[in-house]
């Protein structure tokens, strides 16, 4: 009976929802499936804030893995409430969430912990292999379609049909594919969490309702996040120097908290609660980087990438996980499609890859206008209001249908701008 040998290179959502639907697949007994993870044991609860699963991609792989009755039980559709609004909380779009338990408008919130350790969960037993840091992958010798993962602990694996880089940003997998790295976005910031809100921060527990409340203004931005654990996950994205960790010491969180005060000064002081009255051991800094645009590369049989390795974006559409777990969906078919005709795994795989391209695109280019609309248009929100939505829009309602909408959207905006 032909079988295939796949190495998925993180256990991160990409990873672990291509185990998951391969493994749970009618061939299952047909493959043999290996997560190699740098971390060294399951760790989920500071793995960033929540996500909502968009129908056609995250929550169609959910489905297709079998999954969907397990999110159910963390899905969380009064977190769907959303405020976009300018630094002094005039809000441009303000929905309510469904009630607590309803079902919403399809598209719920669930933490990133939380969908990491259900998916980790949903596999066997052993599939993981953890504290294995990939250093490097290269060609095994007298075999021209196979490669060998060679770890940090001075092991090393061979023998697989497909690597699947589905290792993040600085994915070592993906410099087999192709030169392109990452570059700086020129937007920066810190992370930071407020535990048991209602009680440390309850104005801003009730500002925003459960769900999120983006602020942006002057090239910053303040990104609010309720989280299931009762806990608000916030970013201070905004417009930086590459060097900007250089003028003050972005690890210590007093002055963090010192230098945002000055920063986000004239803004309501409501928002900048988010990091006031944040938990010191909280602060993380960050950089965001990103792809080129329209990233690909030539067929390599035996290797692929998806998820953050295959198109790294910033944050701002909030399409990363849906796309890398639609990715981890299609190439689930396409190596499905192959376990009874090996031969034909490289063909399967670049068919995947050439739609990857053009989905990774579409996507990457959508995220950089997003980001675009807020950071690089003067008089953000007022100004590019209409931009954003639309580009917010596109991915659920089709290209056609957001052309009827379009003239509806530039009205409504027009008219709220003249009484406001």
């Amino acid at each position: 009976m032909p079988s295939l040998k796949i190495a998925i290179i993180g256990a991160g959502p990409a990873g672990c929802t291509l185990a998951r639907l391969l493994l749970s697949s009618p061939q299952q007994c047909q493959l043999t499936i290996a997560i190699f993870e740098a971390e060294s044991s399951p760790n989920f609860r500071s793995q960033g804030g929540t996500l909502d699963l968009h129908t056609r991609t995250g929550q169609a792989a959910l489905k297709a893995g079998g999954l969907w009755d397990e999110f159910l039980k963390h899905a969380r559709y009064d977190g769907e409430a959303i405020k976009i609004a300018d630094k002094n909380l005039l809000c441009y779009v303000n929905m309510g969430g469904g009630k607590v338990g309803s079902k919403g408008t399809g598209r719920p919130e669930i933490d990133r912990p939380v969908l990491r350790e259900m998916l980790y969960e949903s596999l066997p037993l052993g599939t993981v292999r953890w504290n294995k840091k990939l250093v490097s992958v290269t060609a095994t010798p007298q075999a021209s379609s196979k490669h060998t993962l060679n770890f940090a602990d001075g092991s090393s694996e061979s023998g697989f049909d497909l690597i699947v880089g589905a290792d993040g940003a600085w994915s070592k997998v993906r410099r087999l594919l192709t030169n392109e790295q990452p570059f700086y976005s020129g937007i920066a910031g810190h992370q930071c969490s407020i535990p048991d809100a209602q009680i440390n921060a309850p104005e801003l527990f009730e500002l925003v309702n459960r769900g999120s409340l983006f602020a942006w203004s002057d090239g910053k931005g303040l990104f609010i996040q309720y989280m299931g654990d009762g806990s608000i996950n916030s970013s201070t994205w905004s417009r930086r120097d590459v060097d900007w960790q250089k003028a003050y010491d972005a690890d210590d969180a007093a002055t963090v908290k010192k230098v945002c005060r000055e920063e986000y000064v004239g803004w309501d002081s409501r928002l900048v609660e988010c990091v006031l009255k944040a938990d010191d051991s909280t602060f993380v800094p960050r950089d965001l980087f990103m792809l080129p645009i329209g990233v690909r590369w030539d067929g390599v049989p035996g290797v692929t990438a998806i998820g953050d390795a295959a198109h790294v974006m910033t944050p701002f559409a909030g399409e990363g996980v849906n796309l890398a777990m639609e990715d981890s969906l299609k190439l689930s078919q396409a190596i499905l499609k192959s376990v009874d005709t090996p031969h034909q795994l490289a063909s399967n795989v670049r068919t995947f890859e050439e739609d990857l391209f053009v989905r990774g695109r579409k996507t990457q280019q959508v995220t950089y206008d997003m980001m675009a609309a807020i950071y690089h248009t003067p008089g953000s929100p007022r100004r590019g209001i209409e931009r954003y939505i639309l580009k917010a829009m596109t991915d659920e309602m089709g290209w056609w249908m957001t052309m009827l909408v379009t003239p509806i959207v530039y009205v409504w905006f027009g008219v709220f701008k003249m009484i406001r």
